[in-house]
């Protein structure tokens, strides 16, 4: 069945640093577009960023552009997401997702159980 195992999160300061990772398994992960989602506390499900099956094409959030990367290595069936410049509102559980490749939070195949990004001082 399919699998998405999130890891990575954690607490850190504003101005920090994290790298979330997505384990896959049980699909063609070198064939399916993926994307990274957020919840924040109290709040519905923001779309972050998506990247396409052969990596070649990535979107960004304007609220992460700049400061976030996506990537993917179809080799490990891992996907990243490279997180700098942490600001509080940042906040989330954080989701990989099997999905289309769009700009928003839909056309969710598969979501994992997420990770927990906290930025506090």
């Amino acid at each position: 069945q399919v699998q998405l195992v999130e890891s990575g999160g954690g607490l850190v300061q504003p101005g920090g640093s994290l790298r979330l990772s997505c384990a896959a398994s049980g699909f063609t992960f070198s064939t399916s577009d993926m994307k990274w989602v957020r919840q924040a506390p109290g709040k519905g499900l923001e779309w972050v960023s998506s990247i396409s099956d052969d990596g070649g094409a990535k979107v960004y959030a304007d609220s992460v552009k700049g400061r976030f990367a996506i990537s993917r290595d179809n080799a490990k069936n891992l996907l990243y997401l490279q997180m700098n410049s942490l600001k509080p509102e940042d906040t989330a559980i954080y989701y990989c997702a099997k999905a289309r490749f769009t700009t928003d939070a839909y056309y969710i195949s598969y979501k994992g159980q997420g990770t927990q990004v906290t930025v506090s001082s």
